[in-house]
């Protein structure tokens, strides 16, 4: 018996979540729990080919129940509530205070800029900025050693509050 592919999905997509579950069933002869469509369709049309043209050969299939045995997959999550043996026995759910400037990067960064044809690099330490081989206490410093004239370090490197937009790790 030939199936006709396009024809049977033509027919399937036409049908609704609870006819497909229904088909489902009455394919692979076992229930289903699955309300997903394109799933649904996927798998029907899937047995119906193989149902028709003929399935995988035996050695293919012990070899895929192998693999599945050891393997750990699970269909759906576990609905306990109950915390497993392995999961920590203390959370820290509290937030971890520090006097970090949200507009600074996190030491380790270097932050980038283009500037009169240069590209300036800046590598940020937990104790204040190293810019070509010296330590400054801040990006303002940094702006004044590059363009001699006091400016706004935050705004010279275009850091906003939120994170560096020119910044690489």
């Amino acid at each position: 018996m030939k199936v006709d592919v396009e024809f049977e999905l033509a027919r399937l997509r036409q049908l609704t979540t609870k006819q497909l579950k229904e088909k489902y069933e009455d394919v692979f002869r076992e229930a289903c729990r699955s309300n997903h469509r394109t799933w649904l369709i996927k798998r029907i049309i899937w047995r119906m080919q193989a149902n028709a043209y003929g399935d995988i050969s035996e050695r293919a299939r012990q070899r895929a129940f192998e693999i599945a045995n050891d393997a750990d997959l699970r269909v759906m999550a576990p609905k306990s509530t109950q915390p497993s043996r392995h999961a920590p026995t203390k959370v820290c759910t509290s937030k971890i205070e520090t006097n970090h400037d949200p507009r600074v990067p996190l030491p380790g960064t270097t932050i980038t800029r283009e500037y009169k044809g240069q590209t300036l690099q800046v590598t940020v330490l937990a104790d204040g900025f190293l810019y070509a081989g010296e330590v400054y206490k801040s990006l303002s410093a940094v702006a004044k050693a590059i363009t001699g004239s006091h400016g706004n370090g935050f705004l010279f490197f275009r850091l906003n509050g939120k994170e560096a937009k020119n910044a690489t790790t």
